[in-house]
């Protein structure tokens, strides 16, 4: 029997079980919920390419181009296998289990696992593109590339260095009371500010350069068209969270992220469609879930906008910006001022925003399971790794 091992908001196990419940969900939820390739608008895409497929995001990206347009999909992440001793990562039997159902669909797919930073899996990644269009009868020509990654380290594969990122303030430091989402207790957290080699490391691993050397790699290649788009993932959030993302290490290598964007579209302003930075929602994932602000900011907002059917999970998020925003009737994507695309909009309105941070200012240990949604945080970060999933019995 696995049971879930939790220290600190890290789980350290997975369900196989689990997992493979919630990518069958996902699947059945982009299959109602967008238009098949043979009526949905022009432009969507063929043959997509998800760096960081097997969790969060990126799996939902993979399954609503796969499933919702029938994609071919090829899917590249760093996954452990299972041992004897021990589960592998939620991310090992999510792209187990997208692959067989892909299978079962009649729809091409072909997985990697590996380092996404290394010259070497960029060269594997590019043949595989090749024999998946050549399987499927298509040109191998990448129409979506989602750039997925969320890593602690990166090796550069120029200088050979090892990288660490920290979730760090900048400049003076902050603390503050955090939530555990395990068991609805209180406590306080204190972060001493950055380094500038932290924050510089921080950029070089969840910064924008590995998102330009995939370009080049798989430009270099000729597997883009020009109706190729690329979308990389950021997230904002509300002023609350600031002093620690926004304006913190994370945030320094997210507006290097969107560096990268600029650049991306200038230097290939002639060979794709565009490249795109979407700004997606607070989510339970198992990167977030390490940041001290947001276990009781996520709380708060998961309450207001359940209570507003406002609320949206990582599968109905993506299917939105394909939707929506990615391939629209018209063909035209709507970003806002900063050329951003913005599907945090419902979580950023006014009066959401407003009734969060009322909640998170007289949410105690006596009234937080009913003043927030700390337990259906605690069920969504479970459900990641494959547990507190509904239809599966746990004690087998």
């Amino acid at each position: 029997m696995i049971k879930p091992m939790v220290r600190n908001n890290i789980c350290l196990n997975a369900h196989p079980a689990g997992c493979v419940k919630m990518v069958e969900r996902q699947i059945e939820y982009a299959e109602k919920n967008l238009s098949k390739a043979d009526n949905a608008p022009t432009g969507v895409p063929k043959l997509a390419l998800i760096v960081g497929c097997s969790n969060g995001y990126g799996l939902a990206s993979r399954i609503c181009a796969a499933f919702g347009y029938k994609a071919v999909t090829v899917g590249l992440s760093f996954e452990n296998e299972p041992s004897e001793k021990r589960s592998g990562t939620p991310g090992f039997y999510n792209n187990e289990a997208f692959d067989k159902e892909a299978a079962k669909a009649g729809l091409v797919s072909i997985t990697l696992n590996g380092d996404a930073y290394s010259n070497e899996m960029k060269t594997k990644t590019a043949e595989a593109v090749k024999q998946a269009a050549a399987k499927a009868g298509i040109p191998a020509k990448i129409d979506l590339f989602v750039y997925s990654l969320a890593s602690p380290a990166r090796t550069d594969p120029k200088d050979g260095v090892m990288y660490k990122s920290v979730i760090k303030p900048i400049g003076s430091a902050q603390s503050g009371r955090t939530l555990n989402f395990m068991d609805g207790t209180f406590g306080d957290f204190s972060i001493e500010p950055a380094t500038e080699e932290e924050i510089s490391n921080t950029v070089k691993v969840m910064g924008g350069e590995d998102w330009e050397l995939w370009m080049d790699a798989l430009n270099s290649e000729g597997l883009f068209s020009p109706q190729s788009r690329t979308v990389a993932y950021t997230y904002i959030g509300p002023e609350l969270s600031w002093a620690i993302y926004k304006n913190g290490t994370i945030g320094k290598a997210k507006e290097d992220l969107e560096r990268a964007c600029r650049d991306i579209n200038k230097k290939y302003a002639e060979k794709i469609s565009g490249a795109w930075v979407s700004v997606n929602k607070a989510l339970v994932t198992r990167a977030s879930a390490v940041i001290p602000i947001i276990p009781l900011y996520i709380s708060s907002l998961f309450k207001v906008m359940k209570d507003k059917g406002l609320h949206e999970g990582c599968i109905e998020q993506i299917a939105r910006l394909y939707r929506d925003f990615l391939y629209t009737a018209d063909g035209k994507v709507p970003v806002d001022s900063e050329n951003r695309i913005r599907i945090d909009d419902w979580e950023m309105r006014d009066d959401v925003q407003k009734a969060v941070t009322e909640i998170m200012q007289k949410a105690t240990a006596e009234n937080v399971f009913t003043e927030t949604d700390v337990a259906g945080v605690k069920h969504d970060f479970l459900e990641v790794h494959g547990f507190d999933v509904a239809g599966v019995d746990y004690e087998a």
